[in-house]
């Protein structure tokens, strides 16, 4: 299957508008997990997203403390090398390998970085990682100018094709980009979480830098099943359990919003989630959204978005039903 592709920025790099996110293949353990998760549903998953067209994934070395990149390593190994999807991946969150329940520290240090790169380039048994990205900003006063430039070097010495950030904000993305471009932004960006359209989206734009936002469903919450019944159910180390979105008043609010989504969905003929990811593309200076799944169902679920077109009527109706549930925060429609 052809899906659409956009350039990364100014990049040179095409990507397809829908990547595998794997975030909750890491399984549980650690302090933002998923809960439990088999290995064979997640590399099922994983090969069926890239033989429905996907052509990258992104992931963290912090997910499941290492273990999602292994298992895209793993994918990788059973691949011919021609079809092997682009693989980006993130560094700067350092944990506490003996108390892994702990949240990972913040640490862009040039030498950090180095060695993670170099732990991430073992775990996922490739010679070069195609997107290496900052995963938050620094919290040990490691100015961002000295992190970046060692992103340089990576680049420079063949081990990262591409430098970007995650989670930056546009003073940090203008003091890297006045050292060195900055392929691309990672932020999150839902019908839930909506405040990176009034500022950083406008900037990616008009720098060429590519945006993959994460997060397009609210971790789950945008989909056509999900319940305030799912969330009590949830594994004690589901990290959604303690988040705000997740907890009343909030969750009812999003669930309302969920429920306005139906009917566009029916007129469609597709899924919820796959309209909540097509919105998010719908956005100026938005290239790509990552999509997570855990079983190559979820993968079918989301995959219609990127083909699905949003009319004006129908962004008109979205808009109207974020004001009517108050779900959320920023900018309504694109």
């Amino acid at each position: 299957m052809e899906l659409p592709m956009r350039p990364l920025g100014t990049s040179g790099l095409h990507i397809t508008t829908v990547g595998f996110g794997a975030w909750a293949i890491g399984g549980g353990g650690w302090s933002f997990g998923w809960g439990p998760q088999d290995d064979a549903d997640s590399l099922t998953a994983m090969r069926h997203a890239f033989e429905c067209g996907v052509n990258w994934i992104d992931t963290a070395a912090v997910y499941g403390l290492g273990h999602s990149e292994e298992l895209v390593g793993r994918l990788l190994r059973d691949l011919p090398t021609d079809r092997r999807p682009l693989v980006f991946t993130k560094c700067g969150l350092k944990w506490d390998v003996n108390n892994p329940m702990t949240v990972a520290k913040r640490v862009l240090r040039p030498e950090s970085i180095r060695n993670e790169c170099e732990a991430s380039l073992r775990r996922l048994g490739v010679e070069r990682i195609d997107l290496y990205q900052f995963h938050w900003p620094d919290e040990t006063g490691t100015a961002v100018e000295d992190s970046w430039g060692e992103m340089q070097r990576l680049v420079d010495q063949g081990k990262v094709r591409l430098g970007g950030v995650s989670n930056f904000n546009v003073a940090l993305l203008e003091r890297c980009e006045h050292r060195w471009h900055v392929a691309s932004l990672q932020p999150p960006f839902s019908l839930i979480r909506r405040e990176v359209a009034e500022h950083e989206l406008p900037w990616c734009r008009a720098h060429g830098t590519g945006v993959i936002c994460y997060s397009p469903m609210q971790a789950g919450l945008l989909t056509d099943r999900f319940s305030a019944e799912r969330v009590s159910a949830m594994p004690s180390d589901d990290w959604r359990r303690r988040a705000e979105e997740f907890q009343a008043p909030r969750l009812a609010r999003n669930l309302a919003l969920r429920d306005a989504l139906r009917p566009i969905a029916a007129r469609h003929d597709t899924t919820v989630a796959a309209v909540a990811v097509a919105w998010t593309l719908a956005w100026p200076g938005v290239t790509a959204a990552i999509v997570g799944a855990r079983s190559a169902a979820q993968v079918d679920g989301w995959l219609p978005a990127a083909t699905l077109q949003l009319t004006a009527a129908d962004l008109d109706e979205i808009a109207a039903a974020l004001v009517h549930s108050g779900a959320g925060g920023g900018p309504t429609r694109p």
